[in-house]
């Protein structure tokens, strides 16, 4: 476990890369959805749920294979899919 930057700007100009900052943050991961979502959702006045499966770990450099990214991330969308029908239950 660890932090997680949620940023629409994900890629920078050569040389210009804030890996190495956000490495010392303890920042161990991007992903470009969340923020967006959760904006948008409290501007229409609905409810949001950001589940993020981490493929790339920025401090480690460890990747997933294809392989191990379609399965995982398979499991993380029918986890994600049942807490979004409960959810909406309530």
């Amino acid at each position: 476990m660890g932090n997680l930057l949620s940023s629409d700007n994900f890629y920078s100009a050569p040389g210009c890369s804030k890996t190495d900052l956000w490495k010392r943050m303890g920042v161990m991961a991007v992903e470009m959805e969340a923020a967006g979502l959760y904006c948008t959702a409290a501007y229409t006045g609905k409810r949001a749920l950001a589940i993020c499966s981490i493929s790339d770990n920025l401090i480690t450099g460890e990747e997933l294979s294809a392989d191990d990214r379609q399965t995982t991330f398979t499991n993380m969308m029918k986890i994600g899919l049942e807490i979004a029908v409960k959810m909406a239950a309530k």
